[in-house]
């Protein structure tokens, strides 16, 4: 029969007490080492000084063509020539595209030469009538068969016109919706057309900034489709009116892209500086937050006082300090988990020690 072991509460007991000395008697880190005897902390410092901070709005549009237009047909007929393909860059008033229009042209033929002998007519009455050989009246009469002659010319081309896709403005062509034969009908989308020479973002902003934007302001856009490249634009327009529910209005802005590298539709990352303040900045990593406080080290004969600041704009690994510190005081920026209020430290970097 097997026997079964257990522990009495003294041998438990002598094993916690083994272990809460060995965790005693561990040796610490050097640093806690250090500071047990009375040694100093190593740490690296920085001198707070005035420096350019611009103080910037963010925000994020999407971007527009400066032109964009779907073009379609005006009447229901077959396509009999398409002058473009997929993606062509077209200049204002080319011939896209080219509906049945032989009857038209039948018509304005027809009209150009009546038009033709009515002129000459009247040409001829005007020389009778110089020689009173013709009436007033007759020269009248013919001269209102020009004119109805001219009228019905211009609606008869008009009506050929319709039967013609011109390009209305210099841009880029998308994809091409019909071909040679297909029926198209009002409406039916052929293609569309965008200038991107520029390009258009709207973007809202804060009533807080209201003040800080107006026309003609630079601003600049980035893109995930283009890391590390910046676009610069300028404000062109600010809407009239804010919206009630957000608090913020909208402003546009135009983007220059002669490269055509901006596509309409893309997300963009916009920011307007609206000034540069000379201001207090230090490092963001020698912050101390404590509850709803920032506090700092302040080296002073190789000890350090915490002391608290006020915080104002912030940027990626700096703060503006608005309060709580002066130029020339030098604070740590590397150490600052191993620090407490009046500790010793060893300044690695002696250069910068105040």
């Amino acid at each position: 029969m097997a026997r079964s072991f257990s522990f009495s509460p003294l041998f438990v007991g002598i094993l916690l007490l083994a272990g809460l000395l060995a965790y005693v008697n561990w040796p610490a880190p050097e640093a806690e080492q250090q500071q047990r005897r009375g040694g100093a902390t190593p740490v690296v410092v920085e001198e707070v000084s005035m420096q350019p901070l611009a103080i910037i709005i963010e925000a994020l549009g999407t971007a527009q063509a400066n032109e964009s237009v779907e073009l379609t047909a005006q009447q229901a007929e077959i396509v009999t020539a398409v002058g473009f393909d997929d993606g062509d860059s077209v200049a204002r008033g080319d011939l896209l595209v080219e509906l049945n229009n032989r009857a038209e042209k039948a018509r304005v033929s027809e009209l150009e030469i009546n038009l033709a002998e009515a002129r000459r007519q009247l040409r001829r009455i005007e020389g009778l009538a110089r020689e009173n050989v013709a009436s007033q009246q007759l020269l009248d009469e013919q001269q209102a068969r020009v004119d109805a002659l001219v009228a019905q010319l211009d609606v008869a081309n008009a009506d050929l016109s319709e039967l013609q896709v011109i390009a209305p403005f210099s841009g880029q062509l998308g994809i091409r919706q019909v071909s040679v034969g297909s029926l198209v009908r009002p409406g039916d989308v052929i293609t569309t057309l965008d200038d991107i020479s520029r390009i258009k973002v709207d973007f809202n902003i804060s009533e807080a900034h209201l003040a800080s934007v107006a026309v003609g302001q630079k601003v600049y856009a980035t893109s995930v489709a283009y890391p590390g490249e910046t676009f610069s634009g300028a404000i062109s327009s600010i809407d009239a009116r804010l919206d009630p529910v957000t608090r913020s209005i909208q402003v546009r802005a135009i983007i220059d892209n002669q490269a055509t590298k901006l596509r309409p539709g893309m997300l963009l990352q916009i920011t307007v500086q609206r000034q540069v303040l000379e201001t207090l900045v230090i490092p963001e990593k020698a912050l101390i937050p404590i509850q709803d406080k920032q506090f700092v080290f302040v080296v002073e004969d190789n000890k350090v006082i915490s002391t608290e600041v006020i915080v104002g704009e912030r940027r990626p690994g700096v703060a503006q300090i608005i309060s709580g510190l002066q130029p020339g005081q030098v604070i740590v920026t590397e150490g600052t988990l191993r620090l407490r209020d009046g500790a010793t430290v060893n300044v690695l970097n002696s250069d910068t020690q105040g």
